[in-house]
């Protein structure tokens, strides 16, 4: 609330579902898969393409073992294929995959995705006429695309969540072939004008379901914005430019994540953490223990270690009365991966010196560059239409509403914080006479909203348990969607101990619908900031079981929520339980869908600026009074809710909204400054002056000299997000 603009929206969308035309496209991102929909039933007159049942009996030398790759756990999952009626589903081998496995299954599965993209245009080049139906091209490019994208997403989700040198080391070492492999798929001629002439051949069209031809138009769009149509010079640059393109966005959100993981700060006396609540004092005493070693560490004694994770450094931020702390944390948090932060690191206590730490100002400037020279390869005069070929908006309708809601954001943010200085000089602040700084703003602003509605974020917590949040969460997608929602901890493995699984089924039948993992909590020595949702695995007749008629969906939920402390259950922020709605709301869409044609079920080809519609939808729910008496229960007495906070908690809603949509407004103006008319080239510093610019607009208070917010902007330097982080206001 009112806050600055340290803190990007905590929320990630889910990754939308990539074609095989935009095969991996190099982003960073996990590659999730494509599930191109099976043959429609009697469409086919022609005998359909063969394709390779998956399995790998071959060996395949890793950096420190021979391993059959049967009894790799990693590479002997088939994507659902082995489920079998009445057992648990089938899904990735979580805990059983080691790092040591990640080298041998990627590679069989890049020799698989190459032998197979051979024989498919071999069998196009041998035909005696180009394929008229569904089956005989787009059954055979499903099942390519699982053997590659399937085990991928499987490494670069416990990248995600369970980061260490070893595992870094092994994406590292086979991203480059999975790149490589993925653009040979993704560019393959044969298969793009089979696809065309299924398109221009007006008759057989027409028989496709509306979905299949939405489908088959995708694959097309996405294959020419992979470089199919490049030959030469051009398609060799292109290809050098997907390969560094992916290495850099890597390398981004690894500098991000060491940065956050290299802070640390320790409290020992008790004058030092004044005005913080009880629940991050407890958080902050368990750090000490478990990461600074203190192992006789209290809440009310100490010692406290504060870190750079989100519940953490929200803490300090919001509470912490000693202004030295708050300054720290919030330069520490601006200087993450630049330049500026060194002196902010800490040195490990297994280690003499701290870890060397990586500076994303560079890489911010080459991926820039790269992405300029992607964009005129494929015909485009900027990167930012590039990506708005798959997006509903242009770039001019983009910037219009972002000027819109600037326009009116601005007076009201500044009416905001001139509330925020007269409060802070009223309650006798010495800050107030001198000037508020960035890292006074938001504590102020959080006993303004303390003082003016009579509602402390303490008060709210208790109520706010994860397992009454989620049971209240689950009862209400039955009364809205029809289903139930019934733990199945136990039945899969699971990455951490602390991962939840469920089972969605079909509240009138019992029939299964879904599955899907949670993961609650924040990890910060091994599990990136924010909060995303993302699929295992699509629904899709073609990658049904033998005897099924479709594979159901499977996704996974990641939040960085407050953990629970001794035999506390989690007591969540309310806007930590907003924040689990919306990604509940991303999985709901993957979950949900009855659609059997892949690549337009559940999230696979939804317009990125449309995919948030259904998170934000149901965020809508945590504000709602019958929901919020389900959700809200002590964890102590098991009383709901009170009808006053209830009243309070309405009231406040809107406290800080100026500031709120100008912040949004700063960091999508930004995004779309630097990918539509930033030149690249004109110095060091010249990407930072860009973003002062903007900010001349969207920002009431001048920026600190250590602030590198762009460093740690992954949103659109290592996610999907480039040129696309108007898509939440857009959404909205």
């Amino acid at each position: 609330n009112a806050a600055p603009r340290d803190i990007v929206s905590p929320r990630c969308p889910a990754r939308t579902q990539m074609s095989l035309g935009a095969a991996f496209a190099a982003t960073g991102l996990s590659v999730t898969a494509r599930a191109l929909r099976s043959v429609r039933p009697g469409a086919s007159s022609q005998p359909a393409l063969r394709v390779a049942p998956v399995r790998s009996p071959l060996r395949v030398r890793s950096v420190t073992t021979m391993a059959t790759l049967e009894a790799n756990p990693l590479a002997s999952w088939t994507y659902g294929l082995g489920e079998k009626a009445g057992e648990a589903p089938d899904l990735p081998k979580w805990s059983s995959i080691k790092d040591e496995h990640v080298k041998p299954a990627i590679t069989a599965a890049v020799a698989a995705a190459n032998a197979e993209i051979d024989a498919i245009e071999k069998r196009l080049a041998e035909a005696e006429s180009p394929p008229s139906t569904w089956a005989e091209i787009m059954d055979p490019l499903e099942r390519l695309s699982e053997k590659l994208s399937r085990p991928w997403g499987v490494v670069s989700h416990l990248k995600g969540v369970r980061d260490s040198d070893d595992l870094r080391a092994a994406y590292d070492e086979c991203q480059p072939e999975v790149v490589t492999a993925s653009l040979r798929i993704g560019q393959s001629r044969p298969v793009y004008d089979a696809m065309v002439g299924l398109m221009e051949n007006e008759a057989a069209f027409k028989t496709l379901t509306p979905a299949q031809r939405r489908a088959v138009e995708c694959e097309v769009r996405d294959a020419k914005l992979s470089g199919v149509a490049l030959d030469g010079t051009q398609k060799e640059r292109y290809n050098e430019i997907a390969k560094e393109l992916s290495a850099l966005s890597t390398e981004f959100s690894n500098n991000v994540l060491d940065a956050t993981k290299a802070f640390e700060h320790l409290c020992v006396d008790v004058a030092d953490v004044a005005g913080l609540p009880k629940s991050a004092l407890e958080q902050a005493a368990q750090t000490a223990k478990t990461r600074g070693k203190h192992e006789n560490a209290t809440a009310e004694d100490g010692p406290w270690m504060f870190t750079l994770d989100a519940p953490s450094y929200m803490a300090v931020r919001s509470h912490a009365e000693n202004r030295a702390l708050r300054e720290k944390v919030y330069r520490a948090y601006l200087a993450r991966a630049s330049q500026f932060f060194e002196p902010f690191a800490s040195t490990p206590a297994d280690a003499s010196e701290p870890k060397k730490l990586g500076d994303n100002a560079p890489l911010i400037e080459r991926i820039l560059t790269l992405r300029q020279e992607k964009a005129a390869l494929l015909g485009y005069d900027n990167f930012a239409e590039v990506s708005m070929a798959k997006k509903m908006a242009t770039l001019a309708t983009a910037e219009s509403l972002l000027e819109d809601i600037r326009a009116k954001s601005f007076p009201a943010a500044e009416r905001e914080l001139e509330e925020i200085r007269a409060f802070a000089a009223e309650r006798g602040a010495p800050e107030a006479s001198t000037g508020l700084m960035q890292w006074d703003v938001g504590f102020w602003a959080e006993r303004l909203r303390e003082a003016k509605y009579e509602l402390k974020e303490e008060d709210l917590r208790p109520y706010f348990q994860l397992p009454a949040v989620i049971d209240g969460m689950f009862e209400l997608a039955e009364q809205l969607f029809g289903v139930k929602v019934e733990a199945a901890d136990g039945e899969v493995e699971v990455w951490h101990p602390d991962v939840r699984f469920f089972k969605v089924l079909d509240a009138q039948s019992g029939a299964p619908r879904a599955y899907f993992y949670l993961d609650p909590y924040t990890r910060p020595a091994e599990k990136r900031g924010g909060a995303w949702m993302d699929d295992v695995v699509g629904r899709s007749a073609a990658m049904a079981a033998p005897g099924a008629s479709v594979r159901l969906p499977t996704a996974h939920m990641v939040c960085n929520g407050t953990p629970p402390v001794g035999d506390k259950p989690s007591l969540m922020t309310h806007n930590e339980v907003t924040t689990l709605f919306h990604e509940f709301g991303h999985a709901l869409q993957h979950m949900l869908t009855t659609e059997d044609v892949g690549p337009v079920a559940g999230i696979n080809q939804v317009d990125w600026d449309a995919v948030e519609l259904p998170s934000q939808f149901m965020e809508n729910f945590c504000y709602d009074k019958k929901v919020l008496k389900k959700i809200g229960k002590h964890h102590e007495t098991g009383e709901p809710l009170p009808d006053d906070l209830f009243e309070k908690l309405v009231k406040s809603k809107n406290f800080g909204s100026g500031t709120r949509y100008l912040r949004q407004c700063h960091f999508a103006m930004t995004d779309l400054e630097l990918h539509a008319r930033y030149k690249p080239g004109e110095g060091a510093d010249a990407v930072f002056a860009a973003e002062a610019k903007i900010a001349t607009k969207t920002m009431l208070m001048p920026a600190i000299k250590e602030d590198r917010f762009l460093c740690g902007f992954g949103h659109i330097f290592a996610g999907g997000y480039s040129a696309g982080d108007y898509s939440y206001l857009w959404a909205e």
